[in-house]
C-alpha cells in the first residue's frame, strides 16, 4: 500500500487523528508518501484495534472513468 496524502480526500479533516501522521511526527509531513506492506498494515491495524495509536484515515480519490 502506498499513502499519497496529497491524494487522500479526508486530508486535513482528518491529519491530526491517522497513524501516518504518528508515523512521521507531529506537524508537517517530512516524506510525499509512506509505503506499507501487508504485514506493516495488519501490525497497524492491531495496534489501533488496542487503542495504542491512532487508526489509518486514509481515503484516495479514486480517478474519474471516461
Amino acid at each position: 500500500m502506498i499513502i499519497d496524502c496529497d491524494r487522500c480526500t479526508v486530508r486535513g479533516r482528518a491529519c491530526a487523528n491517522c497513524v501516518v501522521t504518528f508515523i512521521d511526527g507531529e506537524g508537517e509531513r517530512e516524506r510525499e508518501e509512506v509505503e506499507l506492506d501487508a504485514a506493516d498494515v495488519r501490525a497497524l491495524n492491531v495496534l489501533a484495534n488496542a487503542g495504542v495509536i491512532p487508526p489509518l484515515r486514509y481515503a484516495p480519490a479514486m480517478a474519474k472513468a471516461s
